[in-house]
């Protein structure tokens, strides 16, 4: 069930953090709450950040291994969708952080990591 490459995994990460970046602020999710609205923007500057460390296509550095950027993901999905229970969020915002959180970790599960980029050499 892993059908998706290294290199769109990686552009849907660029994609991903820019969307983090602006959402909050088009859905006015700072209204009910500023902490998650930050949290939004920090984690779409973290994504795209270790997005450009890790060593995949489109990465300016390959210091992170795609592996621990999956988990970085992972980790990242799961604070996404318990956000709102924690902070008492609902409408918009509740659904915008589980929407999100779920929709990395569906990432994570159909990204395939066995196929060896052109960049990175075999082992």
């Amino acid at each position: 069930m892993k059908f998706l490459s290294t290199k769109i995994h990686g552009l849907g990460d660029y994609a991903a953090g820019i969307v983090l970046i602006v959402a909050p602020f088009l859905l006015g999710i700072g209204a009910q709450s500023i902490i998650a609205q930050w949290v939004s923007v920090a984690g779409g500057v973290g994504l795209i950040i270790y997005s450009l460390c890790t060593d995949y296509a489109f990465s300016a550095v390959k210091i992170i291994p795609l592996k621990l950027h999956l988990l970085f993901d992972v980790l990242a999905g799961v604070a996404f969708v318990l956000l709102p229970f924690i902070l008492g969020l609902d409408g918009v915002a509740r659904i915008y952080f589980i929407v999100m959180g779920v929709g990395v970790l569906l990432v994570v599960v159909v990204t395939d990591t066995s196929a060896v980029s052109p960049d990175t050499p075999a082992s």
